[in-house]
């Protein structure tokens, strides 16, 4: 204490951030995870294999948890404020992490992401725990604490996507490597995310920048056997869905096929971003992250069966009846669906627990009740939708219907051989089922 002061006084590295400053920081971390997460859902159906599809929409969801709770961290320390629309001086740097959706390959992607973004918000993260205040900024340090580790887990993850998806001495990859380092680049020159107050600088174009479209089909695992429709029922009425082996066979490969709930979600998730609040990203993370969950229920029961993925039909059907038409039909597409099957999975856990299938019931059940919130969701955000966009909310229902009609018209133009061969798949599966 100085000897000429008047007070208590001492250097406490502590006090370094006062509430309005932590806000600001915690509201640039906000904006960079929200952006982020946009950016790797609208890539979902573009990425081949399921591991990724399925793993990353499990990160959505991650970053959007850490982004509520940024949010509503910032809303405490503003308090009575409840504004948090304005970017301000970190304008930049979300226009950076926002142009990652723009990526001109899938290597360019996971690169970017894996190597630039993500290590940029792990490392700022890192700094903030370790310069900011304990004691009264306790429960920021609590979810913090566990976005740095989600981070962690993440870019490990993406570094192994990335050693997959890179072919060496490749065009595509130099290119990606391009991105990257500009990228890279960029992000350095406005100043990183870090902790340090905003830089001014304007984000100058990123050469190699390919504006973002959604994908007319969507790319498929090359090691699963590929099919638009996955089952014989799909394509013949007379066909039945079945009982016994038949339906514990025909409900993992429908909850494997879940995987065009994934990008339907991670496309309309993007889509109506800044249209919808923030309560329909943090809805639509979760609806996505629970259709990955089913579809690796069905990958592996099918596993556990002993099948190899060279049998097994990976379809497209329900994800191209919605192409070419308003995103719109992405949400309705997975509102019919939800609503049309719901009734059965109570009778089908019934069944499964009958055949002492324990796994498959134990799916089914936890299927149930996600889907019973999903329908909640469906209904409530066509309806928003709709109203934001000057439209009667009631019509909700004819966004439903309509999407039946394109599934239907879909269904109308499979082949005489579409057909056969999915149904000489099924009796070869049938048949191995029942020789194990």
């Amino acid at each position: 204490m100085p000897s000429d002061s008047k007070f208590l006084l001492s250097s406490q590295p502590r006090a370094r951030w006062m509430r309005l400053d932590t806000a600001q920081l915690l509201k640039r971390f906000f904006f960079c995870e929200r952006s982020l997460l946009l950016s790797e859902a609208a890539w979902i159906p573009a990425i081949a294999p399921l591991t990724i599809k399925i793993e990353l929409a499990k990160f959505i969801w991650q970053n959007a948890e850490t982004a509520n709770a940024l949010r509503d961290r910032v809303f405490e320390l503003r308090f009575p404020s409840r504004i948090l629309a304005e970017e301000g001086a970190d304008h930049t740097l979300i226009e950076l992490f926002a142009e990652a959706k723009n990526s001109p390959s899938v290597p360019a992607f996971l690169l970017s992401i894996g190597r630039v973004l993500l290590p940029a918000l792990r490392d700022a993260y890192r700094e903030y725990l370790e310069r900011s205040d304990t004691i009264a900024d306790g429960p920021t340090h609590r979810f913090l604490s566990q976005a740095l580790r989600d981070k962690n887990d993440q870019i490990k993850a993406f570094e192994e996507w990335i050693e997959s998806a890179l072919p060496q001495n490749d065009e595509s990859s130099q290119g990606a490597l391009a991105w990257t380092k500009a990228v890279s680049d960029q992000l350095a020159h406005i100043g990183g995310v870090g902790v340090a107050p905003a830089s001014a600088s304007t984000l100058n174009k990123l050469p190699g920048s390919k504006t973002y479209s959604i994908p007319d089909r969507p790319a498929r695992d090359a090691r699963f056997w590929p099919c638009r429709f996955y089952w014989p029922d799909i394509v013949d009425s007379a066909y039945p869905y079945g009982e016994g082996m038949q339906l514990q066979l025909r409900s993992a490969i429908s909850h494997l096929n879940e995987v065009w709930a994934i990008e339907a979600g991670g496309i309309m998730l993007s889509a109506f971003a800044g249209v919808l609040p923030w309560e329909w990203i943090r809805n639509a993370a979760r609806w996505t992250y629970d259709e990955s969950r089913h579809c690796c229920m069905g990958y592996e029961r099918l596993m556990a069966w002993g099948l190899h993925p060279s049998e097994i039909p990976l379809g497209s059907y329900i994800y191209d009846s919605a192409s070419g038409e308003d995103p719109i039909y992405r949400l309705g597409m997975l509102y019919f669906f939800e609503t049309k099957n719901i009734r059965h999975k109570l009778a089908r856990t019934k069944l499964f627990h009958e055949y002492g299938d324990l796994m498959s019931e134990h799916d089914m059940d936890f299927d149930w009740a996600d889907e019973s919130m999903h329908a909640g969701f469906g209904k409530r955000w066509l309806k928003e939708l709709l109203v934001a966009r000057g439209e009667d909310p009631a019509a909700y229902e004819r966004i439903r219907e309509h999407c039946g009609t394109l599934i239907r018209e879909n269904i109308s133009t499979a082949t005489t051989q579409e057909i056969t061969d999915i149904k000489r798949l099924a009796t070869s599966l049938l048949a191995k089922a029942a020789a194990s």
